[in-house]
């Protein structure tokens, strides 16, 4: 008797073992699957609509969301979102605090000596925004003019070049840390001249702020304008996937549908467009 209560004792501590081992055996396997995915920080600046702003507290927006559907059920890498200043999204792919960085980011050659790059996300053709009584009636006239950028942009290198060109009557460039809404803000006031940048933003700013003093003049360009997602030099294998990603997305329609959500229209690239830009 005393036998049989020791032999049932040690079947249940058996079964409990083994219940235990199972248990841990998938705790450990789950922890493992979590721990083998490989954390991303996605920079963003969050205040240059439509491309990244929050709404409700959150970040979204065209790039933001492409972005979102890029990592969307991968098995091998964990996104997350990061609010910053413009600078700071490079800066902080330079130090490897961020891996990936997206917020209307367009090629320069420049940049193309730091960062790898990925297929375009979308385009963004350039218009000229003025008030509707300015005398600028083309690129041409903007000399003599004023107009606010934010240091570092492509807008503040194609003006600063304009200006090597125009010794003689440059254009009155102020830098500026203020928002694209901001600076259309104070071009419709009055504050300045003119400004460039992207058609989306600009549509979509106009009609959000009901800024009904300014037009906008298209720019001709020897070649379509796009936006990217840059990574840092070493992130090789995540610029892969990612353009990987992007290929399915720009194949099923995703792309196309953000596009007209966030941008206003299609502005997604095309099947032909999806290349990793060259500096050559």
């Amino acid at each position: 008797m005393k036998m049989k209560k020791l032999l049932g004792i040690a079947g249940l501590t058996l079964v409990a073992g083994a219940f235990l081992a199972a248990c841990s055996s998938k705790s450990d396997s789950s922890s493992s699957t979590s721990k083998s995915k490989t954390e991303v920080t996605f920079a963003t600046v969050g205040t240059t609509k439509p491309f990244s702003y929050e709404n409700s507290g959150k970040l979204t927006g065209y790039d933001v969301e492409v972005a979102k559907a890029v990592f969307k059920g991968s098995d091998k890498y964990s996104v997350t979102f990061k609010k910053t200043e413009w600078s700071s999204v490079f800066t902080g792919i330079d130090a490897g605090k961020y891996q990936i960085g997206g917020n209307n980011i367009s090629f320069s050659t420049e940049r193309a000596s730091k960062y790898l790059f990925s297929t375009p996300t979308a385009s963004t053709p350039a218009v000229l925004v003025v008030p509707k009584n300015s005398n600028i009636k083309s690129y041409d006239d903007i000399a003599g003019h004023s107009t606010q950028v934010v240091q570092g942009t492509s807008t503040a290198t194609q003006l600063e070049n304009f200006n090597k060109d125009h010794s003689s009557d440059p254009v009155k460039i102020n830098y500026t840390e203020e928002t694209i809404s901001q600076i259309l803000g104070n071009l419709n006031s009055g504050k300045y001249d003119f400004k460039i940048f992207d058609a989306p933003s600009v549509n979509s700013i106009i009609k959000e702020q009901g800024l009904t003093n300014l037009k906008t003049i298209e720019l001709p360009s020897d070649e379509k304008p796009y936006i990217y997602f840059i990574f840092g030099k070493d992130q090789k294998d995540l610029q892969t996937f990612v353009n990987k990603r992007l290929k399915e997305l720009q194949k099923d329609g995703t792309l196309t549908k953000l596009s007209k959500e966030y941008l206003g229209g299609d502005y997604a690239p095309s099947a032909d467009e999806l290349k990793i830009p060259s500096a050559s």
